[in-house]
């Protein structure tokens, strides 16, 4: 893997994709500054070697037009605040401008563009667009993992100019190591731990980790697909009908590969979709009409920790209960401490999926697992066996 670290970038103008596509409030300030704090070992090595860094980046939807709610001025402050030193702005990110100010950039500073998608260009890869950027570095350095799924132009195209100077930033080469270990190289037994709403959204991720993985945990509402195939009564439970034998094949297959699949054997039940709803626990097999489930049982957290203990390699995908309402979040906080307490010992885990991720950050368990992917969209598909175009573009 050819990384920042593998150059020196002393004198060296280094044009660096970054993934500051960041929440904000009605006033647009930064709400959470975690993809900006994610690039900051990047920007400082560059820096540190005596090179300077221009920063591209997206933000938000603008489709093309110019917008001042989208504007990248808006999180300027919070750039500066997290790499603790100033940054300059650009306008634009092509043109006269962004020409001259990335030509008069010396060593040891950071230039910040404008919003590349203001640029339909961007979007559509063109690669007239893609070249225009290229002209403002001497090297290029895709650290943006959010977007590497993107055959966007400043994400793929971008980097057949520069054949010998483009790198992944160390954001990017963590991500990357992190899958890495999950479907190759991960301590035995690997445990993939799979929940949401849907069977349908991780059929591929399923049929690709199963050579590579001893265990599969698969809760939430997708479970209920199955416990329906395998002839139990869900009630009004979360259910895609017409995906049935799909999961029955899926449980097939897992026998065929050695892998131990673990569904929840109980459920907390409500008979509405509300927090203050009338609640119990029953077994998973037997909901009745006008219940649904709605978080995994006693039972079932206590089996899943044990699988949990025993493994070495951990992939969390997913919450196993509807943890945003507090009476149905107990079950996916027991998998929280599941997993902190087996990273505590040794184990390596990977968490990614925006749900899952929410979950990790709101309830304070970043820093107990080993690793909290900052792509959804990339990481899913980098485990359902895909070549995304911002890695192939620096591999090739």
């Amino acid at each position: 893997m050819k990384t920042i670290n593998d150059f020196n970038f002393k004198d060296k103008k280094a044009l660096v994709r970054v993934d500051f596509n960041v929440p904000q409030d009605a006033d647009l300030k930064v709400t959470d500054s975690t993809r900006i704090q994610a690039v900051k070992p990047t920007v400082e090595k560059i820096l540190n070697d005596g090179g300077s860094v221009i920063l591209m980046t997206h933000l938000g939807r603008p489709k093309g037009k110019v917008s001042g709610e989208f504007s990248l001025k808006n999180i300027l402050p919070e750039i500066e605040k997290v790499l603790g030193k100033p940054v300059k702005f650009c306008a634009d990110c092509i043109g006269d401008e962004a020409i001259k100010m990335s030509a008069d950039l010396q060593p040891g500073e950071i230039l910040l563009l404008e919003n590349l998608r203001f640029h339909k260009e961007e979007e559509e890869g063109d690669i007239d667009f893609a070249k225009q950027l290229s002209e403002l570095g001497d090297a290029y350095v895709n650290d943006a993992f959010g977007t590497a799924h993107r055959a966007h132009a400043s994400t793929a195209v971008i980097a057949q100019f520069f054949s010998s100077t483009k790198f992944f930033g160390l954001l990017m080469a963590k991500e990357l190591e992190a899958i890495e270990k999950v479907l190759k190289s991960g301590e035995k037994p690997v445990t993939a731990i799979l929940g949401g709403s849907k069977v349908s959204s991780k059929i591929t991720i399923i049929e690709n980790i199963l050579p590579a993985i001893d265990n599969l945990i698969i809760g939430g509402g997708m479970a209920f697909t199955f416990i329906r195939a395998l002839g139990g009564e869900i009630g009004n439970s979360l259910v895609e009908v017409d995906k049935q034998t799909l999961a029955l094949e899926i449980l097939e297959k897992a026998k065929t590969e050695n892998v131990a699949v673990y569904l929840p054997v109980d459920s907390v039940i409500a008979d509405e979709f509300n927090n203050d709803a009338e609640r119990k626990e029953v077994d998973i097999f037997e909901i009745p009409d006008g219940w649904m489930g709605l978080d995994a049982g006693v039972r079932s957290r206590k089996i899943f920790h044990d699988v949990i203990m025993n493994s070495r390699t951990i992939l969390w995908n997913g919450p196993i209960g509807v943890f945003e309402m507090a009476h149905f979040a107990a079950g996916t906080v027991a998998l929280g401490d599941s997993i902190a307490e087996a990273t505590k010992l040794g184990a390596f885990s990977l968490v990614g999926g925006g749900d899952s991720v929410a979950f990790v950050k709101q309830f304070g368990y970043d820093d107990q697992v080993s690793y909290v992917s900052t792509g959804g969209g990339a990481m899913l598909e980098s485990l359902e066996g895909m070549e995304l175009p911002g890695v192939k573009a620096i591999n090739s």
